[in-house]
């Protein structure tokens, strides 16, 4: 486990020697494949199968978004302490889904169509129990539900005592959530795969009550591939784990995201997904995320806002950015006006969906403007919601989150070894 003035310190030195556009670790696309191909796919979508904007379902994302990285922070504070906030970073009170949602929602906590997830397969155990869990670059924690859990609905359960590589530890696991209860349950370490990756003595969450949150979502659990210090466990999470073993073939990580061909690839790149060379941008923080800074928004082409740091996540699927830089943006799209004040959610004419495209300093990566159109207000609607929002997470007042919107418009690499984050162009 990395200690605290580790964590420091080397995030200390990355933020006094980050560059715009690091040159220095250019992938090259030629290079042969190494690592493991995970396949993931989304669970569902934030648009309905009529082409309009499901409301509801994003509302119930958001308030779920901002108690992940509200945990986030508390995990920071516990294990770093607060100089390792950003500027204006902040621990808000636990957002809750609106009373007049949930009296609409009745019974159903049920998501028809399943949740905005990117999920795959991994095992636990020796011998192997398997598990369906959500890849999260936001967050830092393996957890799955224990096999003596009796509010975890239908999901695969981990059995420890099942396993001749478990060890229960002492200590606990608890996060909250915006129906007011928790997920919560026992540390264990045990051997841990994704793909053919492979790591002994991974401490994980065993969660033996689930809220209501998660009860009817498709994934058993959850792995987080974020830094150590953003950990509720305070251990490493799984890929460092892997890389301290030796057992990724390298230390870096890739996602492709689309609608078909998905992956997750670990222990390297898939030369296979993208042309060109990495664009590399050295972490900026010591936050615990993956955040770069240097980053601008175009607008048309036009730079509407820059100089900023953004978080990102594979755990969140829209864009978020300060309420007022949000707002100065909007103002910039014709036509365009306050869907729902209170999520920080806009709308726009279908006919004109907006330009977006952001840049750190080095190539332009552009939005496709289905990824920016969430669907229509309501059937029939010549109004369509965006995908960027504004919203104050609490993580600093200069700092973005950005989610799979992105992610689906670029091929992304992370890099423990050079703490980088990484574009290049789709295939």
């Amino acid at each position: 486990m990395f200690c605290k003035a580790t964590l420091l310190a080397v995030a200390l030195a990355l933020v006094a020697t980050a560059s715009p556009v690091d040159t220095d670790h250019v992938s090259d696309p030629a290079t042969p494949v190494t690592g493991v191909r995970i396949p993931i796919q989304k669970r569902g979508s934030l648009t309905n199968t009529d082409g309009t904007f499901n409301h509801d379902k994003t509302i119930r994302q958001i308030v779920k978004l901002k108690n992940k990285h509200r945990q986030n922070l508390i995990n920071l504070e516990k294990n770093v302490g607060r100089s390792a906030f950003a500027e204006g970073a902040e621990i808000k009170p636990l957002a809750t889904v609106p009373a007049a949602l949930e009296k609409r929602a009745g019974v159903a906590l049920t998501d028809q169509d399943g949740d905005v997830e990117w999920t795959g397969k991994v095992t636990i155990g020796s011998p192997a129990q398997s598990f369906v869990v959500d890849f999260d670059t936001g967050s830092s924690d393996l957890w799955v539900p224990s096999s003596s859990c009796t509010t975890c609905g239908s999901h695969s359960k981990y059995n420890p005592s099942k396993s001749s590589q478990s060890s229960k530890k002492t200590g606990s696991f608890s996060i909250s959530y915006g129906d007011g209860s928790t997920a919560s349950g026992t540390p264990y370490t045990d051997t841990v795969t994704v793909g053919g990756v492979s790591v002994t003595g991974q401490y994980l969450a065993a969660v033996t009550k689930e809220s209501s949150e998660f009860q009817s979502d498709p994934p058993d659990g959850l792995l987080g591939l974020a830094f150590p210090a953003i950990s509720n466990l305070n251990h490493d999470p799984f890929f460092f784990t892997a890389v301290d073993q030796g057992t990724a073939p390298e230390a870096v990580f890739s996602f492709k995201l689309d609608q078909t061909g998905s992956e997750l690839y670990i222990g390297g790149t898939n030369s296979a997904l993208y042309t060109g060379a990495i664009e590399y941008h050295d972490v900026s923080s010591d936050s615990g995320f993956w955040q770069i800074g240097g980053a601008s928004l175009l607008l048309s082409g036009k730079k509407v806002a820059s100089g900023f740091d953004t978080i990102i996540d594979s755990g969140t699927t829209l864009m978020y950015a300060p309420p007022s830089t949000a707002k100065t943006f909007w103002a910039g799209v014709k036509g365009s006006k306050v869907y729902d004040s209170s999520q920080g959610l806009y709308e726009f004419p279908c006919s004109s969906v907006p330009s977006v495209a952001f840049s750190w300093g080095g190539k332009t990566w552009t939005i496709s403007a289905d990824d920016i159109n969430l669907g229509q207000v309501s059937s029939g609607s010549s109004m369509c919601v965006g995908a960027l929002a504004g919203s104050d997470l609490g993580l600093g007042s200069n700092v973005w989150l950005l989610g799979d919107t992105l992610m689906k418009n670029v091929y992304t690499v992370f890099s423990v070894d050079d703490n980088a984050v990484g574009f290049a162009q789709l295939k």
